[in-house]
């Protein structure tokens, strides 16, 4: 199971920007496409990409985030830290409570989630939108491989698994991170623009 059940955090009515959950299968390349994305909107100060909160050393790898140890993001979860908070895989995860006040600002903040967790940003987050980053099995299975974290048959194990299904009404974008990074970067993107207060002027 991704991730443990909790009572949702009640949601802030009035929030006027948006947020965007990415979620997506290991080796899709969710912090590849983030990471694009920042760089291309690093300038305009109405999107804001939230560092998240994760109970694992800092300098462990992968996307950059606020480490620290089970007692403090337990005590940190109990103050009302996090706006969403799930566990997954042995860790904990938190979203900054201020990416609300960042929303309720008017930004578009960017979030990288699970897709597990997508019930507790639905009842915390009055305007969500999700941005599903994947890629064909092949390619999912060659970039797990080349990780060298699962055997052959663990990988095969998990392509196999069939994904939870999205809520119906839940606003879902697909982004196929199949080939050049760029293209995938570009569309998610133009996403993010869209979302932005004067995207219709």
């Amino acid at each position: 199971m991704d991730a443990i059940a909790r009572p949702p955090v009640a949601a802030v009515p009035g929030a006027g920007g948006a947020m965007v959950v990415v979620v997506g299968p290991s080796g899709a390349g969710k912090d590849s496409v983030m990471s694009f994305a920042a760089k291309a909107l690093g300038e305009d100060g109405r999107v804001v990409f939230a560092r998240r909160v994760i109970t694992r050393p800092a300098d462990a790898g992968g996307e950059a985030h606020e480490g620290v140890d089970p007692p403090t993001f337990a005590r940190m979860r109990d103050e009302g830290a996090f706006c969403v908070w799930w566990e997954a895989h042995g860790l904990s995860y938190g979203i900054p409570r201020s990416a609300l006040a960042a929303m309720a600002d008017g930004s578009v903040v960017v979030v990288n989630g699970s897709r597990s967790a997508l019930p507790r940003f639905e009842a915390a987050v009055p305007r969500l939108h999700v941005a599903l980053v994947t890629a064909r099995a092949d390619v999912l299975a060659d970039r797990l491989a080349g990780r060298g974290r699962e055997s052959r048959e663990e990988i095969e194990a998990r392509l196999a698994r069939r994904p939870k299904a999205f809520r119906p009404g839940c606003p879902v974008a697909t982004f196929d991170n199949s080939g050049p990074l760029a293209e995938a970067g570009s569309a998610f993107v133009a996403m993010i623009g869209a979302l932005l207060p004067d995207a219709c002027r």
